[in-house]
């Protein structure tokens, strides 16, 4: 640092990759790592230094480097196994902040499924209303939601002597509003537009309730479209049938054209398939839609 060679940010540096080295190693090993580094120090900053400093036993002892990693990786491991934890809190409008730690492995999984849904793709919801994209952060948000909704329950564990299901109680005659309320056992309220848009797809068991609470119907799987239904949706539109819209059909859903709740049935006449984003507006009572001569859905904002 006298001479000028090297500053203070990389001896900061250079200590703490020293510090970093496991504690029984070879003393001549450490100290051909610090001469490697100080050396480095002249010809890079303290960011490209600090990672040329993760990886220097690479460099000057590789005979040792690969088992001083796995060594390294297994500590770091399980210290990201005792740190994993996941909290929600309800902020009071609607919404729950999720805080999560989990291990990079899994972050690393967690992103690449994300992504997939939200990687952005013409008109499908991830524009706004000056054409920008959505913020990466809103696109994941909405991924996420998305991702949970597509989750087969048949590979989830046993929940409450059950696959893990959502069950939303609600009563006919709400259920027959564009203003209703439902309620999702143990959870919160919601409305009955997003029950008939759940009724749909999601993997929920829709429990209608008489003027006593007496239930009337409750919803079983064949309520929703078969995986032979779904391959003939795909042959009949390989796309969202939204006017316009070009998401693959692999990933949109079966949409019931008159709801079950309205005596809609579950087969191919009553079918409709649609993005995430399109499946939505058509439960949305803001927007109107309607059938194209070409068979293309188009939605329309009501006045």
């Amino acid at each position: 640092m006298r001479a000028g060679d090297c500053n203070l940010a990389q001896a900061e540096v250079i200590v703490a990759a020293l510090d970093e080295l496991p504690g029984d190693l070879d003393p001549e090993i450490k100290s051909k790592a610090e001469e490697a580094l100080v050396g480095y120090a002249t010809q890079l900053d303290p960011a490209r230094l600090r990672r040329l400093g993760r990886r220097i036993l690479d460099l000057i002892a590789p005979e040792i480097a690969e088992a001083e990693e796995a060594k390294r990786l297994a500590a770091e491991e399980a210290h990201a196994h005792k740190k994993t934890r996941l909290a929600m809190r309800r902020v009071g409008d609607g919404t729950t902040r999720i805080t999560a730690v989990i291990p990079d492995a899994a972050a690393d999984r967690l992103a690449t499924n994300l992504e997939a849904f939200a990687s952005p793709r013409r008109d499908d919801g991830t524009r706004t209303e000056t054409g920008d994209y959505l913020p990466y952060d809103r696109r994941l948000g909405r991924a996420f939601c998305q991702m949970l909704e597509t989750l087969d329950p048949t590979r989830l564990p046993i929940h409450g002597g059950d696959a893990t299901t959502v069950i939303v109680t609600i009563d006919l005659d709400q259920l027959r509003k564009d203003a209703g309320i439902g309620q999702i056992l143990g959870g919160a309220p919601i409305t009955a537009a997003e029950a008939r848009r759940l009724a749909c797809t999601a993997n929920i068991v829709p429990a209608v309730l008489g003027g006593a609470s007496e239930v009337l119907d409750l919803g079983r799987k064949e309520r929703f479209f078969t995986a032979a239904q779904r391959r003939a949706l795909l042959l009949r539109s390989a796309t969202c049938e939204a006017e316009g819209c070009d998401i693959p059909g692999t990933w949109a859903e079966a949409h019931h054209w008159l709801a079950w709740a309205q005596s809609g049935t579950t087969d191919l006449d009553n079918a409709a398939l649609l993005c995430s984003h399109h499946h939505h507006r058509a439960h949305d009572p803001a927007y109107l839609h309607e059938r194209l001569p070409n068979g293309d859905i188009r939605f329309t904002r009501r006045r």
